[in-house]
């Protein structure tokens, strides 16, 4: 494995997570400042009164619905975007495709510094969303530095990317909320200084820092003769993306990514509602509570992972992880004191430690070198869509059914990708995939 490469792979991919979750903590003041700013018949005014439909005049509902769409539109554009982008890179090489895209993030990242309209934090979050897609383009970049013995480790890396970034992320945006900057008293076409310039800047420098080192040290993984045909002719059409991978474990395992983190992620997006209501938790206790969860992550990606998958492989650290992950949704639910919260909160983020990177692997080792882009394209882009969706029904399920429905309701539809984990097909030895129906 190449280390440089590897550590500009696992910025991109924490610049990604990064920039889903830095406004976790951000959605109540972010929804009372641009309603106040723009008025109740802007972009803004609309929106909320049409969240008010459904939730009624709790502003708490209000905020996590608001929250959650604003989450699932940068979902939702990764989900279109990451097979396109990962084509791309099978195409015409990943070092371009990066460079491309990272500069789109770049500049996204300005204008969400700037946006002082509720419509330009809007552009700015879908072009964000549409660049985000090159997480794909990175996972190629590992697998294409990695042999079929260190591919886990590889995958490992971005595991620990996307649980730092879940660490940093929301504290970053919590944190540097309060880095008040001089608000100019004349906006020039919407543009402006605003409290949540303080992340922006943040994520601004980090994504110029990756750009720097994607240009100047970054050198292209995939050789020329190693790239497949141009599938990006297809169209920007996601799901016939998914119906071209004919691989029968790549496609169990895309279901099983899909149906594992559509639950994590409802489950993720309401814990913060629900530990400050049934727990007390005040801000800094969440931001504790989030230190715990990444942490434990990186802990379980990094190190247990890693020896699980050298003893048993691919496949059975993948079902250990759904397997630790479903009693911990129940006992977050049913949680009488903080500590066992906590005793929950370990089981889940110890059992996503096992079961991501396991995941990630199994999809680069089910697939061939010149497809490597489109492959990983359409896992992120699953998952993508699984951040898009499960925090609209995890805030839904909390606030129209109670506060311990999501986690029931989650913990039964893990049972789903455990079964189907069972099922998965031996892993290929020589690199090479399966034929199509050598699961039976």
């Amino acid at each position: 494995m190449k280390k440089p490469t590897l550590f500009i792979v696992f910025l991109t991919v924490f610049i990604d997570v990064v920039g889903f979750s830095i406004l976790f903590p951000l959605f109540p003041a972010m929804l009372d400042y641009y309603l106040e700013k723009d008025g109740v018949d802007s972009l803004i005014g609309s929106l909320v009164a049409w969240l008010e439909k459904f939730a009624g005049d709790d502003e708490n509902a209000v905020a996590t619905l608001f929250g959650g769409i604003l989450g699932s539109l940068y979902g939702v554009l990764q989900f279109v975007f990451a097979p396109i982008w990962g084509a791309y890179s099978d195409k015409h090489g990943r070092r371009p495709t990066l460079v491309f895209t990272l500069s789109g993030i770049v500049f996204a990242n300005f204008i969400w510094m700037f946006a002082g309209s509720f419509a330009l934090l809007i552009f700015g979050r879908m072009l964000a969303g549409i660049m985000a897609g090159n997480i794909s383009t990175a996972s190629a970049v590992a697998a294409d530095i990695t042999s079929d013995k260190n591919r886990a480790s590889g995958m490992i890396i971005i595991g620990v990317a996307l649980g730092l970034g879940f660490i940093l992320g929301p504290a970053i945006g919590g944190f540097a909320h309060k880095w008040q900057m001089i608000d100019p008293e004349n906006a020039v076409g919407g543009f402006n200084l605003h409290p949540f310039s303080g992340p922006a800047a943040i994520a601004l420098m980090i994504s110029a820092l990756n750009w720097v080192l994607v240009v100047f040290k970054l050198s292209e993984s995939l050789p020329p003769e190693k790239r497949g045909k141009d599938t990006t002719k297809r169209g920007f059409n996601p799901f016939a993306q998914l119906k071209r991978i004919d691989l029968p474990g790549v496609a169990r395992t895309n279901l099983i990514y899909f149906a594992y983190w559509t639950a994590f992620s409802s489950v993720e997006f309401t814990v913060t509602f629900y530990a400050m209501e049934k727990h007390g938790f005040v801000p800094i206790d969440i931001a504790w509570m989030f230190v715990f969860i990444g942490v434990t992550l990186i802990l379980f990606q990094g190190g247990v992972a890693r020896q699980f998958i050298k003893r048993m492989g691919e496949r059975r650290t993948a079902l250990t992880g759904v397997f630790f992950t479903l009693p911990g949704f129940i006992i977050i639910g049913n949680a009488d004191g903080t500590s066992v919260l906590y005793g929950g909160l370990f089981l889940m983020a110890a059992g996503s430690g096992m079961a991501m990177p396991s995941l990630n692997s199994l999809v680069s080792r089910y697939t061939p070198a010149d497809r490597q882009g489109l492959s990983l394209g359409v896992f992120r882009s699953l998952g993508s869509l699984s951040r898009a969706i499960g925090p609209i029904i995890g805030g839904v399920l909390y606030w129209k059914f109670g506060s311990t429905v999501p986690y029931w309701v989650g913990a039964g539809f893990l049972v789903v990708p455990f079964f189907m984990a069972l099922g998965l097909p031996p892993v290929p030895e020589n690199g090479e995939p399966e034929a199509a129906g050598s699961e039976q």
